[in-house]
């Protein structure tokens, strides 16, 4: 359908005069700009490397390996935080722990991350039951090499020396010396004999009194 001639508006474009033309009143606003930046000082850049930024507590940097109490590697070799990166920059080989760490059954003879390949997402420090791993505010990394930004246990367990003592890099996380299942002092006490002959017979239908039927009972009907 056609457009009505009544709702067309026809814009006259303005015409420019000879100082429009050779752009004076655009240089003159772009001048007053420059010196009102000029006279209204307003420091914008940080001057790095003399000031040193103030991070945030949510800031995620440098991986860490926490120790525990007793000065060893908290870090149980459960593989979930190699499993969780979605890129693929943890590698751990777990061997048997040693005789005298009764509280655990593997701990890693190798942890590897490479510093270059992560993507500081935290999802390693989230899925890590026993809080071993973490991300400090450690960001001014630097190496010669690809080799030197991949960090063996040992380099790792060095940050968290580096950084045990700094109020921004504290152990954030407390699970428990081996996580939530190492709560359990015992296993749940199972109940005696007796009481569960009691309950089998005690187990009938409202409607018909059938005996519902137990597991060693099915067990002696197929023999």
């Amino acid at each position: 359908m056609p457009i009505s001639s009544k709702e067309v508006t026809w814009v006259d474009e303005p015409e420019m005069n000879f100082w429009e033309a050779m752009f004076v009143p655009a240089i003159v606003e772009g001048l007053k700009t420059t010196f009102r930046h000029v006279t209204h000082r307003q420091t914008v850049t940080q001057q790095y490397p003399e000031i040193k930024p103030d991070l945030p507590l949510q800031y995620r940097g440098v991986h860490r390996l926490n120790r525990d109490e007793k000065d060893r590697v908290k870090c149980v070799a459960c593989m979930l935080c190699a499993t969780a990166c979605p890129a693929n920059c943890i590698a751990i080989e777990a061997a048997p722990a040693p005789p005298d760490w009764p509280d655990r059954d593997k701990f890693p003879a190798s942890f590897v991350l490479d510093e270059l390949r992560c993507i500081y997402c935290g999802m390693c420090e989230e899925a890590c039951p026993v809080d071993a791993i973490e991300l400090t505010h450690i960001y001014d990394m630097t190496g010669t090499s690809r080799e030197s930004m991949v960090f063996n246990r040992e380099k790792l367990l060095s940050v968290f020396d580096q950084t045990k003592d700094n109020p921004k890099d504290p152990v954030r996380t407390h699970r428990g010396k081996l996580g939530p299942a190492a709560a359990f002092s015992a296993l749940p006490p199972v109940a005696p004999a007796t009481q569960v002959a009691e309950f089998d017979r005690s187990a009938q239908a409202p409607t018909g009194g059938v005996i519902a039927p137990t597991p060693d009972s099915l067990a002696k009907g197929r023999k």
